[in-house]
């Protein structure tokens, strides 16, 4: 959309996104019948986002059973001497619960 205001023209974008889809819809066709649980964990690492992401993934598996997915909540990071000195992602972790 343009907008005339005097001699100045303004563009203006209209941004629209599309509605997210709930976690269980994304899933579903690999997910049918199945009940899970989530677990919030924090990875961090000195190297980058990706590898703080494998860290938490990794050690959630040390402790969880099943466990199949993940979604990013967060990104921050600590800053030293006007660098990145450490990663810190959080996810959710999906994990399977088992059948009794």
């Amino acid at each position: 959309m343009v907008i005339r205001i005097g001699a100045v023209r303004l563009l203006t974008l209209s941004i629209v996104r599309a509605p997210r889809r709930p976690v269980a819809f994304v899933y579903a066709a690999s997910m049918s019948n199945r009940t899970y649980g989530i677990s919030e964990v924090v990875g961090t690492s000195p190297i980058s986002s990706d590898d703080a992401i494998r860290n938490a993934v990794a050690r959630a598996s040390k402790t969880l059973r099943h466990v199949d997915w993940f979604e990013v909540i967060g990104v921050r990071g600590q800053i030293k001497d006007g660098g990145v000195e450490h990663f810190q992602v959080t996810i959710k972790v999906g994990f399977r619960l088992e059948d009794e």
